[in-house]
């Protein structure tokens, strides 16, 4: 079991991480290959997966890796505009002052674009812990790094990507949340979420890998 869980986290990371990219071709005995392992945890990986919609089976050819649509990319945007704001209200109204303390960690930032990756999504995570609500965090965690690789497939086509204007509403929700200021973080969080749908649909529209579903 343990191995098995491994292989999924491991294979998981990669997709999300776009190691293996939007559209890539997969086999089993590679990713065995790969991992080190038998066939059989890199299959169960690979079907639970595709029950996340992150692969989709080939039949007779092997595996690929789910190409982004722009319509699940905006589904998963607004689930997270649903859900991120109630963490931050949970948080507010329940996490020790300690807890909201520790969000100043993610007052500032340096780096290069994966720097910022990395920075957001730990700040995001932490939000989402801070909730105490254990099934609220799990999803959205889950929506965060699913997240990374919509940013990720986008970032060469992002036009005004600026890590300081982001990061400075960052800041600007830390203060609200610590000073307990409900609405103010609502407002804050949820224009945050708006903005970032805004930016990155039209840089994923650019882009090679992302697909267009037809109409049935």
């Amino acid at each position: 079991m343990l191995l098995r869980e491994n292989i999924y986290d491991l294979l998981r990371a990669d997709i999300l991480a776009c190691r293996l990219a939007p559209g890539d071709e997969m086999r089993e005995q590679d990713l065995a290959e790969r991992y080190e392992v038998s066939r059989q945890p890199v299959r169960d990986a690979l079907l639970r997966l595709q029950r996340e919609h992150l692969v989709t089976v080939q039949p007779r050819q092997g595996y690929r890796v789910t190409p982004i649509s722009l319509s699940d990319a905006r589904d998963l945007l607004r689930f997270r505009l649903a859900l991120e704001p109630a963490c931050v209200a949970e948080a507010i109204e329940s996490a020790p002052d300690s807890v909201l303390k520790s969000l100043d960690d993610f007052r500032r930032f340096s780096g290069n674009h994966e720097d910022f990756i990395v920075y957001n999504r730990g700040f995001h995570t932490a939000l989402a812990h801070a909730s105490g609500n254990r099934r609220m965090a799990t999803a959205l965690c889950d929506l965060i790094g699913q997240a990374d690789r919509l940013v990720r497939v986008s970032v060469s086509n992002l036009k005004g990507h600026d890590p300081a204007k982001l990061v400075a509403e960052h800041v600007a929700l830390i203060d609200a949340m610590q000073s307990r200021e409900t609405r103010t973080a609502a407002r804050i969080i949820k224009a945050h979420i708006g903005a970032t749908e805004k930016r990155v649909l039209p840089a994923l529209k650019r882009n090679a890998v992302i697909v267009e579903e037809r109409s049935s």
